[in-house]
């Protein structure tokens, strides 16, 4: 099933929260090595691909292609081995990620706290914390997000906060840009204690007090459902309260693992909106009237300009690989040295393929001409879901980053964005 959006958001009222999905009848699939990880994904996202448009034309939450994606094993790659996982290479996991986001990066972007929420586990939790939490996730439940704020003055000031009572706390705040939670089984909140210090208080997706408000109205990354998250005195065992801040303390590898996510599916987007020029200028372009040519495929500067593309692209997804690699040697040997070389392949990778995603949506309809922007093809929603996820963080920022370790030896900061 699908879940469509609320009607109410068109005439501008807030819905009521919407319930949480109900949870696997049956133990999600274990993938046994990378090969059958790279297989499960494009099997998916040959599913995926089918109804991407007109979710997006219609704004329809994919319930029934989450739990497929949750099902298949793919939710649990980065859980250790060492609790019944795979421990899939960062650099087959962003692999995963782009080939969703290519068919559908929605779907792929639901996907990206979940993963990250599970290798923070991996970092900041204590054993009998992550055998629970991984046999949750082993089991197919899925974790939704609960992180950002809008009234805060910067990105990492937060709100939302906690009270200790004992074997439980009590949480209280909102949050917005809550991908994943409304499809969740459980909501990772990050919460700050009486210091300061950011926990994540994982609550039951149904837990009194906590709604979740389908009121995401974007024009990019439409399935997402990045609304609006209220934690009225919710309620989450001490068991599940993941100390966030532990992360940070010392050198780890935990934002660079959100942030090549964020790479992989803008890389995807890359990819799709490439791939629907190339298919597009073949099938239905006309060329223009000063070429000479039968077919706008044939077009020198058409030519040119998918060459430069797909170049690019190449080297997006090449910049993607090599920050796997990296982010891989970081999680066995989490050095300063280890982890800011992490922070920097992940940076420039992030670089390009925000710039790449963003020229290839672009270009498209540079190529294709008038009609490529007809509402029929629906062409736009690659460069809405462009723009609208790579405004995650400024890679302004990032080029800064790697200019200032080129030039200064200054390593990149150390936080969730990095």
């Amino acid at each position: 099933m699908n879940i469509a959006v609320n009607p109410n958001l068109v005439a501008g009222h807030v819905p009521q929260g919407t319930p949480g999905p109900a949870r696997p009848a049956t133990p999600a699939h274990v993938i046994r090595d990378d090969a059958e990880a790279i297989r499960v994904a494009h099997d998916l996202a040959a599913r995926f691909r089918e109804g991407a448009s007109e979710r997006d034309r219609t704004g329809a939450r994919p319930l029934a292609e989450l739990d497929a994606f949750s099902q298949s094993g793919l939710w649990s790659i980065n859980v250790p081995r060492s609790h019944g996982g795979p421990e899939i290479s960062y650099r087959t996991l962003a692999q995963v990620v782009a080939i969703i986001a290519a068919a559908d990066p929605s779907i792929a972007q639901i996907a990206q706290n979940h993963l990250g929420i599970v290798a923070a586990i991996r970092t900041v939790s204590e054993p009998e914390q992550q055998a629970r939490l991984f046999s949750a996730v082993l089991s197919g439940l899925r974790f939704g997000n609960a992180f950002s704020e809008k009234g805060t003055k910067r990105a990492a000031e937060f709100e939302t906060r906690f009270s200790d009572h004992g074997d439980h706390v009590v949480v209280r705040g909102r949050k917005f840009y809550a991908t994943g939670a409304l499809l969740a089984h459980l909501v990772p909140i990050v919460a700050v204690d009486d210091q300061g210090r950011p926990w994540y208080a994982i609550a039951e997706r149904d837990a009194p007090g906590l709604t979740v408000i389908d009121d995401w109205s974007s024009f990019g990354q439409r399935g997402t459902a990045s609304g609006t998250v209220i934690i009225d005195d919710v309620r989450v065992e001490k068991s599940h309260l993941v100390p966030a801040w532990r992360g940070y303390e010392a050198p780890r590898v935990d934002g660079a693992i959100f942030q090549i996510i964020q790479a992989a599916i803008d890389a995807g987007i890359g990819r799709a909106a490439l791939d629907d020029t190339i298919a597009f200028v073949r099938e239905k372009a006309r060329p223009w009237i000063d070429s000479g040519q039968e077919r706008a495929s044939d077009d020198p500067y058409t030519i040119r300009a998918v060459g430069d593309l797909t170049i690019r692209q190449h080297a997006a997804e090449a910049l993607l690989d090599r920050a796997g690699l990296a982010v891989d040697a970081a999680v066995v040997n989490p050095t300063p040295e280890s982890v800011a070389a992490a922070q920097l392949a992940v940076a420039e990778s992030k670089v390009l393929t925000t710039e790449v995603a963003l020229a290839a949506s672009n270009t498209l309809f540079e190529l294709s001409g008038t009609r490529s922007t007809l509402a029929e093809h629906n062409l736009d929603r690659h460069w809405r879901n462009a723009r609208t996820h790579t405004l995650h963080d400024p890679v302004r920022w990032k080029v800064a980053i790697i200019g200032n370790h080129a030039l200064n030896g200054v390593n990149p900061p150390f936080h969730a964005w990095s």
